[in-house]
C-alpha cells in the first residue's frame, strides 16, 4: 500500500477501539499530528505516517485496497 488516507486511518482506529491519543501514543507522534491528518487538515512527514500506519497494524488492522480490515487471528 502506497499511503493511508485520513479515513483509512480513522476507520481502523474505531476497529481497535484507540482515542486518538492512544494512538498518538503508540506511534509515538504528537496527538495534533493524529488529529490534524483524520480531518485531513494536514499530511504528517513519511515518517510520522510510517509510525501511525505500523503503530495500527500491530494492533492487528491490515491495509487493503480502499480500506482496512482486522487480520485474521494466527492459529
Amino acid at each position: 500500500m502506497d499511503g493511508m488516507t485520513p479515513a483509512q486511518c480513522r476507520a481502523a482506529r474505531a476497529m481497535v477501539n484507540w482515542s486518538a491519543d492512544e494512538l498518538a501514543s503508540a506511534a509515538t507522534v504528537g496527538l495534533s499530528t493524529v488529529r490534524n491528518f483524520e480531518r485531513g487538515a494536514s499530511v504528517p512527514t513519511r515518517n510520522n505516517l510510517t509510525a501511525i500506519q505500523r503503530a495500527l497494524e500491530s494492533a492487528g488492522i491490515e491495509f487493503i485496497d480502499g480500506g482496512v480490515k482486522q487480520k485474521e487471528p494466527q492459529s
